[in-house]
């Protein structure tokens, strides 16, 4: 019996990442939504199609047999339809390749140096996804993703680039005050603390072997792009990877508190699908990426 109103592509699609991961949540964060709209596609397409898709349970998600047997039609049918429109981009002579990466690590790493790629690949257009400031998991939406991580992702090829270090830094306005206070200026400044790194302060200070700082006021901020733009705004001190900061300080706009740098157990993977990786696009962006930022 055909369908008075066939379900939308997005619906399908979600259905496939959340019986997948088994997890609404993580569902979302594989296509870039919240996990509200991946929950709401679903109703959508429980009520389209007339059945039950899933057994919501307290942690998890379970397929009925009813959602396994759309999950084992439908998947083959979205892989051959992506295949289909691939192979339609290649006979036109381009190809396209997705691209999900941190967006302080597009802005000042990334994107400045694009033109030399670009160039030596005029067929292969780049979209980039700076949606999530710190991913962490490679999604199916992506065909390349560079994620911040203590360790390689499994299942995923793998390259690593280069290790995160964080240095403390302020505007040059502070300059004056740090080298009159010492390491007192944390009473006289603001501390400027990524919600993500809640504990990378405390490590510093233990690097550089003060106490944890009691600062004049704490600013708490989402992400680190935000982190580096209040600092260069002089609202504080800030701890930033000093890698992707470079342009900054050497321009001057942030300039060093202390000599100290915090060496983190993470770094930046260029990670894909081991199917993906031996696409022409992929390894072109691969190879021209370790010539741009792996380092030892």
């Amino acid at each position: 019996m055909r369908l008075s109103r066939p379900p939308p592509l997005r619906n399908l699609r979600a259905f496939c990442a959340a019986a997948r991961q088994g997890s609404f949540k993580f569902a979302a964060d594989e296509l870039c939504l919240t996990p509200s709209a991946v929950s709401h596609q679903m109703k959508e397409l429980e009520a389209a199609l007339g059945v039950r898709l899933f057994e919501r349970k307290t942690r998890s998600l379970e397929l009925t047999t009813v959602g396994l047997r759309l999950l084992e039609e439908v998947e083959p049918l979205l892989e051959a339809l992506d295949s289909a429109l691939a192979q339609l981009a290649r006979s036109n002579g381009r190809q396209s390749l997705r691209v999900r990466l941190p967006a302080l690590f597009a802005s000042e790493l990334f994107i400045p140096r694009l033109a030399s790629f670009c160039e030596t690949h005029p067929l292969i257009d780049v979209q980039l996804d700076t949606h999530d400031p710190r991913p962490t998991s490679h999604p199916a939406t992506a065909d390349v993703s560079i994620l911040l991580t203590d360790s390689a992702p499994p299942g995923l090829k793998s390259v690593r680039l280069f290790s995160s270090a964080l240095a403390a830094v302020c505007a040059r306005e502070h300059l004056a005050s740090v080298a009159r206070l010492g390491r007192e200026v944390f009473g006289a400044l603001a501390l400027i603390v990524d919600r993500t790194r809640p504990f990378a302060w405390a490590s510093w200070a233990e690097e550089a072997g003060l106490e944890t700082p009691e600062p004049k006021q704490v600013i708490e901020l989402d992400t680190m792009s935000a982190v580096v733009r209040a600092a260069e705004r002089g609202l504080g001190i800030a701890l930033v990877p000093t890698l992707l900061c470079d342009s900054w300080l050497r321009s001057g706009a942030l300039v060093r508190v202390f000599a100290v740098e915090l060496a983190t157990r993470e770094a930046y993977y260029l990670v894909s699908r081991p199917k993906d990786a031996e696409r022409p696009q992929v390894k072109a962006l691969t190879h021209w990426a370790l010539g741009q930022y792996q380092r030892g």
